[in-house]
């Protein structure tokens, strides 16, 4: 449920249920900054600079969240040694569906130290990966379920 203030939804922020939004601001032509609530920035692109692009920012938040979820999960038995996630998908673009992505895949390379905490993170690992996408992961959750997106003008 979220917290309102004179009608206005306000952002949780967290882990938890609620309202999130963010704010992007032109900076060039194919450029913008975006801004969260708690005033992170990053700037975006159209993949002719370093900067992310719109489609790059999908994959992280993919295997970001799923990242989250794992490192929680198995962390709680052991500090893993390495802990990498590579988030790989095609742009497709089609007469009918337009342009999406299509083979979205996250890769997880988690190793833990020897003995018996390590043993009881390994052990976990696939069912933690498993939990993330099958219910925990909001954003490939999201993805999976097709939700809706409405674009209005103000």
């Amino acid at each position: 449920m979220t917290d309102t203030e004179h009608g206005v939804a306000q952002e949780t922020g967290g882990t938890g249920t609620g309202h999130r939004s963010v704010t992007m601001s032109r900076t060039a032509h194919g450029e913008f900054d975006v801004t969260n609530v708690r005033g992170g920035t990053l700037h975006i692109g159209t993949g002719e600079t370093d900067d992310f692009t719109p489609v790059e920012l999908l994959l992280t938040a993919i295997a970001g969240c799923s990242a989250i979820d794992v490192d929680f999960i198995t962390s709680k038995r052991a500090e893993p040694t390495e802990f990498t996630a590579t988030s790989t998908g095609v742009k497709a673009k089609d007469p009918v569906k337009g342009n999406h992505m299509t083979d979205l895949e996250v890769t997880f390379r988690v190793r833990f130290p020897e003995g018996p905490e390590g043993d009881k993170a390994r052990e976990m690992l696939p069912r933690a990966i498993a939990q993330s996408h099958d219910r925990l992961c909001t954003v490939s959750r999201a993805v999976q379920l097709g939700t809706p997106v409405t674009m209005v003008e103000d």
